[in-house]
């Protein structure tokens, strides 16, 4: 008999991906935002739009996002969310785009990480954008 096959570690992130993209974190809009904005890739048009509510001590309080994409846009939102809820916006500035990209995992081509980096840019500005 066979043993069971351990899965990759390339099937783990992409299991983990997957899960994000079906039950993302954070998904829809937040009450009482006060700070948002929205983007799109221009390659694909994946769109992204994401509302934060900041405390008095600059605090993301609540985040959400809302868009339409390819399985790549979608679960990078949801993880770039659930890693910075709670951060400072210092904090959510000095995230950068190398640390979206290692928190999302997987190799990708150039046009892949366009995808991926897209709630990245689109937070970047959102911490600017008082509602």
């Amino acid at each position: 008999i066979d043993a069971p096959k351990m899965p990759s570690e390339e099937e783990i992130y992409q299991e983990h991906i997957l899960d994000h993209y079906e039950d993302p974190f954070h998904a829809g809009e937040v009450d009482g935002a006060t700070h948002a904005h929205e983007d799109k890739n221009p390659l694909c048009g994946d769109i992204i739009r994401i509302t934060l509510k900041l405390d008095a001590d600059g605090r993301v309080a609540d985040c959400a996002f809302d868009g339409d994409g390819c399985v790549i846009s979608q679960a990078s939102a949801s993880m770039l969310l659930e890693e910075l809820h709670g951060k400072t916006v210092e904090e959510v500035k000095a995230f950068g785009a190398e640390d979206m990209l290692k928190l999302y995992g997987p190799r990708r081509t150039p046009n892949r990480q366009k995808c991926c980096l897209l709630s990245w840019r689109v937070i970047q500005q959102a911490v600017f954008s008082p509602v």
